[in-house]
């Protein structure tokens, strides 16, 4: 009787674990593997740690202000937003996620703060 109740037990242990196979085919790749390759997640990457932009965001976490990520999914990734973020970057603003208002970056250029808005953006779907 005794091995009867350690046979159930060890089919149920493997039949809880599954070895989801199907599952596995049908899921999308994650998506750190497609970023890597997005020459636009590679450029606005290597210029956000080349800035001082991590002084106050972090990818995931809030710090002074927004995470990343919050900000990839408050905002669509669409040309205006594209360009209304670019905007904020240089000019700088306050309101939207607080009263602490962020420093404006007026000597970067438009390409590198789109460039930085586009890898953010990008962080939606990580």
């Amino acid at each position: 009787m005794k091995k009867y109740y350690v046979a159930i037990a060890f089919l149920a242990i493997l039949g809880a674990c599954g070895d989801n196979k199907t599952e596995s085919k049908d899921a999308k790749p994650a998506a750190t593997e497609d970023l890597s390759a997005n020459p636009d997640y590679q450029k606005g990457i290597e210029l956000i740690a080349k800035s001082d932009c991590l002084t106050c965001h972090k990818v995931s976490e809030k710090l002074t202000g927004p995470a990343y990520k919050d900000v990839a999914a408050k905002y669509e990734n669409t040309d205006a937003n594209v360009s209304l973020l670019t905007e904020k970057i240089i000019k700088g603003g306050t309101g939207v996620w607080g009263a602490i208002p962020m420093t404006p970056h007026a000597a970067l250029s438009e390409a590198d703060a789109k460039q930085m808005v586009k890898y953010i953006l990008l962080l939606r779907n990580k």
